[in-house]
C-alpha cells in the first residue's frame, strides 16, 4: 500500500491518497488536513464525485501522455478525482458569487482533491449552482459527461440541426450526454451500444441504435457528419468512409494516431479528425447552460452504480471492465467531527 505521512493539524478528512501509478490497489483511506480556502476560494463539502475512464487513465498514468498532466514518475497530487457535487461550507472574503450553504457542483480541473471529503475550488473556476431537479449524486458526472460532449458537439463540431450525428460508446458516462445534447441541437442521432443498453440509448432520444455485438456500423453503407467515439474504440482511419464529404471524426482518447491525423485533416481534405482536451475547456457558461436544459427536462444523467468512498478501488474496478452505463458514483459520508 502507498504511503503518506500523517497530518500535523487538528482538523482532519478522510481522503483517497495515491502516491504511485499503478493498479486500484495503490488507493488508500487516509486521514489528511482539511483545506482551507483562499480568499477567491470556496470551500466544498462534498456529497458525491465520480469514477470515470478520465480516471482510470491517471491512475494507471496510459496512455504516457496524460503524465504531461499528472506527473512523470509519480502523481504530483495525491489526492485525485476532478468533480464534485456538495455545498459551501466556506467562502473567501472575495468571494461575491456565492454564500455559505450554496448547492454547487463543479470541476477542480488538473488542481484535483475531489476523492475527498473536502475541497477547494476557485469561484471564478468552472463550479455553479446544483440544478434544482438533481440529487448531488446525479449532478457529479456533469462536468465529466456533460461538459465533454457539449465540448465536442458544440464547439468542436459545430452540430446543427438536420445533421446526422453518430455516437460510438452511447451508454456511456459521455454518450448518454452525447446523445441527448445533439438532438437538443436538431440533429438526427445514432447510439452505438451493446445489446442489453439499446433501449436505454433510445429513451434518451437515439433516432436509431446500432448494436454493435450484431453490426459493424462502419459496414452499414450509412454516413454521418459527425461520428463522435466517446469510448476510444474505434479510428479516425476506420470510420472515414463513413463520413460525409466534409465529416467531423471526434475521439475522447489523446492517442497518437488522433494527433497526427489531427494535424493532417487540418491542412489536406475537407474532412477532420478532432481530440480536445476537454477537461481544461470547462467554463462557468457551459455549466450554466448544461443547467438550464436540465432544469428544462431535456437533459438527464443517468447512474449505474454507487460506491461509498472507503470502496473507490471497487469502482474503479468496475469502470476498468468498460461495460458501466452512464455515471459510477461515489457517494461522500460526513460525521459531526468534521
Amino acid at each position: 500500500m502507498p504511503q503518506f505521512s500523517m497530518p500535523t493539524g487538528d482538523i482532519l478528512m478522510k481522503a483517497i491518497i495515491c502516491t504511485r501509478y499503478g493498479s486500484p490497489d495503490v488507493l488508500e483511506l487516509a486521514e489528511v488536513e482539511k483545506p482551507v480556502p483562499k480568499d477567491n476560494e470556496l470551500l466544498v463539502k462534498i456529497h458525491a464525485t465520480t469514477v470515470g475512464p478520465s480516471d482510470v487513465a491517471f491512475l494507471k498514468a496510459e496512455p504516457f501522455i496524460v503524465r504531461f498532466f499528472s506527473g512523470f514518475f509519480k502523481p504530483k497530487i495525491p489526492i485525485p478525482g476532478t468533480v464534485f457535487a456538495g455545498e459551501i461550507e466556506a467562502a473567501g472574503k472575495d468571494v461575491t458569487l456565492f454564500k455559505v450553504g450554496d448547492p454547487v457542483f463543479g470541476s477542480t480541473v488538473l488542481a484535483q482533491g475531489c476523492f475527498a471529503e473536502y475541497t477547494c475550488v476557485a469561484e471564478a473556476g468552472p463550479v455553479s449552482i446544483k440544478p434544482a431537479n438533481m440529487s448531488y449524486a446525479e449532478a457529479a458526472g456533469i462536468c465529466d459527461g456533460g461538459n465533454t460532449a457539449l465540448t465536442f458537439l458544440r464547439d468542436k463540431a459545430a452540430v446543427q440541426s438536420g445533421q446526422k450525428v453518430l455516437v460510438n460508446g452511447a451508454s456511456g458516462s459521455v454518450g448518454i450526454w452525447a446523445i441527448q445534447i445533439a438532438k437538443h441541437y436538431g440533429a438526427e442521432v445514432t447510439g452505438v451500444c451493446s445489446s442489453t443498453n439499446v433501449e436505454l440509448v433510445r429513451s434518451l432520444g437515439a433516432h436509431q441504435v446500432i448494436d454493435y455485438t450484431k453490426e459493424d456500423f462502419t459496414q452499414s453503407g450509412q454516413t454521418w457528419d459527425v461520428i463522435f467515439d466517446a469510448v476510444g474504440k474505434s479510428s479516425y482511419a476506420r470510420c472515414k468512409g463513413s463520413l460525409t464529404p466534409n465529416g467531423v471524426y471526434l475521439l475522447t482518447v489523446p492517442t497518437l494516431a488522433i494527433m497526427l491525423q489531427m494535424a493532417w485533416t487540418s491542412r489536406i481534405g475537407s474532412q477532420k479528425a478532432i481530440f480536445a482536451a476537454t477537461g481544461l475547456t470547462q467554463t462557468k457558461e457551459k455549466l450554466s447552460l448544461v443547467t438550464e436544459l436540465i432544469e428544462a427536462g431535456k437533459l438527464r444523467s443517468v447512474i449505474d452504480r454507487s460506491y461509498p468512498l472507503d470502496q473507490i478501488a471497487e469502482a474503479h474496478r468496475y469502470v476498468e471492465k468498460g461495460h458501466k452505463k452512464g455515471d459510477v458514483v461515489i457517494t461522500v459520508e460526513h460525521d459531526n467531527k468534521t
